[in-house]
C-alpha cells in the first residue's frame, strides 16, 4: 500500500465516527473510575473465602495453582507464536487474568501471614511490635489490594480457560463485582483498539486481526457500536453470576457461606 493509499484510508467518513464510539466510552469510564475507590473496603475480603470454616490457605494454593497454570499456558503461546500473539485481544485478556492471579497470589499470602499473627501476648512491647507489623503488612497489602480489584472489574471478557479459573475463584473469594466497575473494563477494551490503530497506521502491518476492526467498509460504525453492545452483554452476564453467588447461595448453604462487603 503506497503513502496516498493509506492517507487515502485514514480520511474516510467512517473512521472519526468508529474513533467517536471509541473514544466517548473512554472518556465517561475515565470519571467513574474514582468510583471504584470510594466503594467501602474492607482488607479481609482480598484474601477469606466466602465460605465459613475454608481456610484462606486454600484459596491461597488455588489462586497460585491457577497462576502457574495460566502462565505456563501463555508462556508455549509466546515461544509458538513469539510477540505476534499479543495482537489478538484473546491474549491479552489471558495476560490480564494471569495478572490477576499473580496479584491474588501475592495478597492471600500477606492475608494467610496476617492471619497467623495476632497480637494477644501479655507482654506489652511484644504486643505493640506485633501491632505495627500487622498494620505495615495491611499497608502492603492495600496496595497491592486496590490493583487485585481493579484487575477484578476488567476480567468480564473470558474465554474458555479463563471463565473456569475465574468462575472458581468467583465462587471462592469475597470480592465484589461492581457496576462501577465497567469503566475498567470499558478503558482495557478502548486501549486495545486504539493500540490496534496505532500500529496500523504505523504500518506495521496492512490487515486488522479481527475483521469487525476494519474501517473499509460502510458498515464499520455499526461493527464498533454492536462490539460496544457485546461488551455491555459480557459484563452483564458475570454480574448475574456474582447476583446469584450472593442471592441464590446463602439461601442454600446459610450455615457455610458469607457475602462480600
Amino acid at each position: 500500500m503506497s503513502i496516498w493509499d493509506d492517507t487515502q484510508y485514514w480520511v474516510q467518513w467512517q473512521v472519526p465516527v468508529c474513533a467517536f464510539i471509541v473514544a466517548a466510552p473512554a472518556v465517561l469510564a475515565l470519571r467513574y473510575v474514582k468510583k471504584l475507590k470510594a466503594q467501602p473496603f474492607d482488607y479481609a475480603d482480598l484474601w477469606t473465602p466466602c465460605w465459613k470454616n475454608f481456610s484462606p490457605v486454600w484459596l491461597l494454593y488455588y489462586r497460585a495453582f491457577a497462576f502457574v497454570c495460566l502462565a505456563w499456558m501463555l508462556y508455549e503461546m509466546v515461544v509458538f507464536a513469539g510477540a505476534f500473539c499479543f495482537f489478538f485481544y484473546t491474549q491479552w485478556t489471558f495476560a490480564l487474568v494471569m495478572v490477576y492471579f499473580a496479584l491474588g497470589t501475592i495478597v492471600s499470602a500477606y492475608g494467610c501471614r496476617l492471619s497467623s499473627k495476632k497480637p494477644h501476648s501479655k507482654n506489652g512491647d511484644s504486643a505493640e511490635s506485633v501491632q505495627r507489623e500487622l498494620e505495615e503488612i495491611q499497608q502492603k497489602v492495600g496496595l497491592w489490594g486496590y490493583l487485585m480489584l481493579i484487575t477484578y472489574q476488567l476480567i468480564g471478557g473470558i474465554h474458555s480457560l479463563n471463565a473456569v479459573f475465574l468462575i472458581l475463584d468467583t465462587a471462592l473469594n469475597r470480592l465484589p463485582l461492581l457496576w462501577s466497575g465497567f469503566a475498567y473494563f470499558v478503558l482495557w477494551s478502548c486501549l486495545y483498539v486504539t493500540f490496534q490503530w496505532v500500529i496500523r497506521a504505523c504500518g506495521f502491518y496492512e490487515w486488522w486481526p479481527y475483521p469487525f476492526l476494519e474501517l473499509n467498509t460502510p458498515w464499520a460504525p455499526i461493527w464498533y457500536f454492536s462490539l460496544a453492545l457485546v461488551h455491555v452483554l459480557c459484563y452483564w452476564i458475570y454480574v448475574q453470576i456474582e447476583k446469584i453467588k450472593i442471592s441464590v447461595l446463602p439461601g442454600l448453604f446459610p450455615q457455610a457461606f458469607v457475602g462480600s462487603f
